[in-house]
């Protein structure tokens, strides 16, 4: 391999803004907003790794209107995509492939959504990239925020990726190199596990989510319905949860999330999601529909007691790269872009008062005065208490907790052991029997991949990066089965033998960016770095 030695182009702006999704998006917004009110000249970019905004961008998605009324009060006559309101809400507990019973939201008060929208996040993060534009605030799409720029301990902004380097490392005739982009302020709103945010936090608690979209008989469409159901196919003490929203144009958004807390390495959620398809209730909606994409990501489910010191020299945390979700209305949108509109806030304060970047000790406070505090303060022991208790009992007292004592129990539960600690040995864990996919309900991978239109020029570093190339068959394999093979969602993953001989095969082609390997791998020996730029999905309305 050769020494890469480069002389990089620099450019300067007073606000560097990592993630082109609902946080960093808000936050560049806000920004401009409050500067343009103060007639301050500003200048602000964000940087986005997928080829276009929303390109990566996943979520269910049951919006809450709560942060856009205050970032933008005129959004209908601004053409925001919110264009299916929620009519009715149903939420269901599985027993089994065929029986169900309903929970009356009066019990399940998290998932009421009157007043929300079934809404594409990523069309709507195309929607607030236009209203940035208009307020002349760049955007960079396609380009990897590869690491970050420290000066006297100090983050002084960000370093794009290289392009055009192989396999071994060495440059090839299209080489172009990154640029720095320097800052006096950065803001880290990448999403969940974001490589770069990892740098400065390190404890979170995760989930994986699936989605697919469905084009469905128009005679079984009811726009404005929103299911959710929990309960069968989950693995024995796994909350796993899922959802059904009937959005606009025959389209259903479906999808399954699973705690990464599991303890069993047989566990496969992709499988899991494919099975639950099959429950009659929801398979009677899908027969004779058209799948027409698939995705998945990982999701922050810590909560309060996860939030990390979210300012840093330089720089500040927004949106999931800090946490923000609340897991139990399983929604992360609206405190995502309050999260930015605060950080916002707290740099405008700091460019008003000629604050040093060194103290922006204030968005702290700020969190601590907003309704974004009270939500995730309410929400703060609901997995805490199924996790000490069970997914049987547990469910009630989180139930009592929010229904009875609305959030305000008089202490504050924890879970302290980190996802890729919470593994059994193999040998001591039942393994499951998934169905095999019939190609019209359910899937396999590959085929599911395909609709993820995930794509990396081959020829590149592998982004996945393993600490010890030994650890996967020497002792992953023999402990746990590799559960790579099965956590991740996109086929990434293989144990292939050639000759008499195991090898861990990675196919880095086909992944999602969901980072679920980066958090759930028990060994933690595999690395999740950005590859080039542009790579990864193109998701085009998850």
């Amino acid at each position: 391999m050769e020494e890469i030695e480069i002389e990089r182009e620099s450019m300067e702006y007073d606000v560097v803004i990592v993630g082109a999704g609902p946080a960093g998006l808000s936050t560049a917004i806000k920004l401009k907003q409050l500067c343009d009110e103060a007639s301050k000249n500003i200048s602000i970019c964000v940087v986005e790794k997928g080829s276009e905004v929303g390109a990566h961008i996943l979520s269910g998605n049951v919006f809450d209107p709560k942060a856009l009324n205050e970032l933008i009060p005129d959004w209908k006559n601004a053409g925001a995509p919110l264009n299916t309101p929620v009519k009715n809400d149903s939420v269901r507990y599985f027993v089994s492939d065929s029986t169900s019973f309903p929970i009356p939201t009066l019990l399940a008060t998290t998932f009421k959504n009157h007043g929300n929208y079934i809404m594409s996040l990523g069309n709507f993060c195309r929607w607030l990239a236009e209203q940035a534009e208009a307020l002349e605030i760049d955007i960079f799409p396609g380009f990897t925020a590869s690491h970050l720029i420290y000066e006297d301990n100090k983050v002084i902004g960000i370093s794009t990726g290289d392009m055009g380097i192989d396999a071994s490392g060495n440059k090839k005739p299209s080489f172009e190199p990154g640029m720095d982009l320097r800052a006096k302020y950065t803001v880290l709103s990448e999403g969940c596990r974001g490589h770069l945010g990892k740098e400065i936090i390190s404890k979170f608690y995760y989930g994986i989510g699936f989605k697919e979209v469905w084009d469905i008989d128009p005679e079984l469409h009811q726009e404005g319905l929103v299911i959710h159901t929990m309960g069968w196919p989950a693995a024995k003490n796994v909350l796993s949860g899922s959802y059904f929203y009937h959005g606009e144009n025959n389209q259903a958004f479906i999808g399954y999330i699973v705690p990464l807390d599991y303890d069993n390495p047989h566990i496969s959620p992709f499988e899991e999601f494919q099975q639950w398809k099959h429950q009659s209730s929801i398979q009677k909606y899908l027969n004779g529909g058209t799948r027409v994409a698939y995705g998945a990501r990982a999701l922050v489910k810590g909560g309060h007691q996860s939030l990390p010191k979210m300012n840093f020299p330089g720089g500040l945390l927004a949106g999931d790269d800090a946490g923000t979700m609340n897991f139990p209305r399983i929604k992360g949108t609206h405190t995502a872009m309050k999260s930015g509109m605060l950080a916002a806030e707290t740099i405008f304060e700091g460019i008003q008062n000629k604050n040093s970047t060194d103290n922006l000790e204030s968005y702290a406070s700020k969190l601590k005065s907003s309704w974004l505090e009270t939500e995730l303060l309410k929400a703060r022991n609901f997995l805490p208490l199924i996790h000490k208790y069970g997914t049987l009992l547990g469910v009630v007292l989180a139930g009592i907790d929010q229904l009875v004592f609305r959030g305000k129990l008089p202490f504050t539960l924890h879970h302290d052991v980190p996802d890729h600690k919470c593994l059994k040995k193999a040998d001591e864990m039942p393994k499951i029997d998934y169905l095999k996919p019939n190609g019209v309900i359910s899937f396999d991978k590959l085929s599911s991949v395909f609709l993820s239109n995930t794509n990396h020029a081959e020829d590149q570093p592998c982004h996945l990066v393993l600490t010890d190339p030994s650890i996967p068959i020497s002792t992953n394999l023999p402990l746990y089965d590799e559960p790579a093979q099965r956590y991740c969602p996109a086929g990434v993953y293989e144990i292939i033998e050639k000759g008499n001989e195991k090898i861990f095969q990675i196919n880095s082609q086909n992944c999602v960016h969901c980072k679920t390997c980066d958090i759930k791998d028990p060994t933690q020996n595999i690395n999740w770095i950005a590859p080039e730029g542009s790579g990864g999905p193109n998701y085009p309305n998850m």
